[in-house]
């Protein structure tokens, strides 16, 4: 044990390091990349196909149409594809998704989500899973970039009446970011062992004798963009548990690092996007600090193992794989769940009661530490400006961020950001309860532990939907009426409500002139504040959901 904590304790530091060393080059590129007033070939021929101007800007109002227009376009898009499966080339002899689990899916992928009530190497063809899932799961992670970008032009724009141009965003976003660093990535996961190939299933003899049937497909392209884009839907039911997905502990490490490359990044571009690093530095410190802080808890708590049966195994080892042991599994699922990646390698159902509780948490802190690619960063900034508004009522002045005033508008924008997921993940959960019909029917059909953890099976479900993570406590069977419908609106609002909300909140700052800073000015930049903002996050978290959480998890880690 002691030499499998010290090789897990080598693995969290070369996180940290290679996560160190991309800091400023990634960050500073991307900036570049939507600070240029240059556009490429290849851009342009896109931007004439699809009839866009280039050189004109969108206001907030404007920029949101776009937003909604382009992703109900997707989900239309996915949705088809999926109920004409069984026509299309390379379906591997599949038949049509029902409407119930089409609707689900398509939600969840373009919401940037990837919840999968099915198993997919059972239920989507070659072409779906490629045409419909992998494009959203790069359009929607670029989504998810250009609205950040766009919150961030309404800090450092003075006195203007728009905030970027969706469309330029999103091709540069797709282009210059996801596009070449997936491929870079794919071919590294190739090297590693991942699968990437068109066989579909081929039958194999056992050594015992047995036939089986093993499932092939293009896995590493996929695999490369549901961690980069932080979407986190796998190839295979098992997901990153998976050894055609995520083969060795090396690769592991290399999938950790797709999934929080961008996320800690964001903040440097940030910072240098309105021309002050440092406010860069303050945010990933706020990130960086309840990431570790997180990671440590839920690590401490698998390893020592509490209950019956980790007592009696010797270890908190069931729903883990040996190859990545306890430390490398919850150091996945730490970085899965603070941000919106979704992606497992280990069964969070599995995780011991209080372990499986950090889960949870990391998505009810709203996933900003890192967050999600582009939702991390304008969750973070929409607490920032909380935490700005606060400093303001303890000091007695009119609260300023980054020269920005905050005012009546901008903090209504910001509590409504804040009580949405809760609304939608409480409202799900109760109502799941309190229906009568489909109380019995998700008592008797969709929770496989009844009592506590059968209560904390569904509130994992609504906070990994309405926080666009995708992952799940496994035994919930969710693959039904009730659930495909109920969590499919929650993806869809969880998404699309927060992002009209920041966008509205850019516009709000772009129209304002710059306030120069005054000695009663709070800086932003420095440790105080970096506690503060820490603060917030995590007290706004524990008041909105500590009730629910001694209903399950801690009602059952504490028996």
């Amino acid at each position: 044990m002691t030499a499998t904590i010290w090789l897990g304790l080598l693995q969290a530091a070369t996180l940290v390091a290679v996560l160190v060393v991309l800091y400023r080059p990634l960050g500073d590129y991307i900036a570049r990349t939507y600070a240029s007033a240059r556009h490429l070939r290849a851009e342009g021929l896109v931007y004439r196909a699809i009839g866009v101007d280039a050189t004109a800007e969108q206001t907030w109002r404007a920029y949101t149409r776009s937003v909604l227009v382009f992703s109900v376009t997707g989900l239309l898009l996915v949705y088809v594809l999926q109920r004409v499966q069984a026509v299309l080339p390379a379906s591997l002899g599949l038949p049509a998704v029902p409407e119930g689990l089409a609707f689900n899916t398509a939600a969840s992928f373009v919401a940037n989500t990837n919840w999968q009530s099915y198993s997919p190497e059972q239920t989507m063809g070659y072409t779906v899973q490629l045409a419909g899932l992998t494009v959203q799961n790069f359009v929607s992670a670029a989504v998810g970039l250009a609205v950040a970008v766009a919150l961030i032009r309404g800090f450092a724009r003075r006195g203007s009446t728009t905030i970027g141009n969706f469309w330029v965003d999103l091709t540069r976003g797709l282009g210059r970011i996801l596009l070449p660093i997936a491929a870079l990535g794919a071919l590294a996961l190739i090297a590693g062992g991942v699968v990437q190939n068109f066989t579909g299933f081929t039958e194999a003899t056992a050594l015992s004798g047995a036939t089986q049937t093993l499932p092939g497909g293009p896995v590493a392209s996929q695999e490369a963009i549901k961690l980069l884009g932080t979407n986190g839907g796998g190839f295979f039911n098992a997901n990153s548990a998976h050894p055609f997905e995520n083969p060795t502990a090396w690769t592991n490490l290399l999938e950790i690092v797709l999934i929080l490359a961008i996320p800690f990044s964001l903040p440097r571009a940030f910072g240098r996007m309105i021309g002050d690093d440092r406010q860069g530095y303050a945010i990933v410190a706020v990130m960086g600090l309840i990431f570790l802080v997180s990671t440590f808890a839920l690590s401490a708590l698998e390893l020592a193992g509490r209950g019956t049966a980790p007592e009696l195994a010797g270890a908190a080892m069931e729903g883990k794989e040996q190859r990545f042991g306890i430390l490398g599994s919850t150091l996945f699922g730490s970085a899965s769940t603070l941000t919106s990646t979704g992606a497992v390698n280990s069964m969070h159902d599995s995780y011991t009661a209080l372990g499986g509780m950090m889960p949870m948490i990391n998505m009810m802190l709203g996933e900003v530490a890192p967050g999600g690619v582009g939702s991390g960063l304008y969750g973070m900034l929409v607490l920032a400006v909380v935490a700005v508004f606060i400093g303001g009522l303890l000091v007695g002045r009119t609260p300023e961020y980054l020269g920005k005033r905050i005012g009546p508008r901008e903090i209504k924008l910001a509590s409504l950001y804040i009580l949405v997921t809760p609304i939608l993940v409480l409202g799900g959960t109760a109502l799941s309860f309190a229906i009568p019909g489909i109380r019995e029917d998700v008592a008797s059909t969709s929770i496989l532990n009844p009592g506590v953890h059968g209560m904390s099976e569904v509130l994992y479900a609504f906070t990994s939907a309405a926080n666009n993570n995708g992952s799940a406590f496994a035994g919930l069977t969710a693959n039904t009426a009730w659930f495909n419908t109920a969590l499919g609106v929650a993806m869809l609002l969880g998404r699309f409500l927060p992002i009209v909300l920041v966008l509205a909140l850019a516009g709000s700052l772009a129209a304002q002139d710059r306030i120069p800073a005054t000695t009663g000015t709070l800086p932003t930049h420095r440790p105080q504040f970096v506690g503060l903002l820490t603060a917030v996050a995590v007290i706004v978290t524990a008041l909105t959901y500590f009730p629910v959480l001694t209903l399950g998890p801690l009602a059952e880690g504490l028996v």
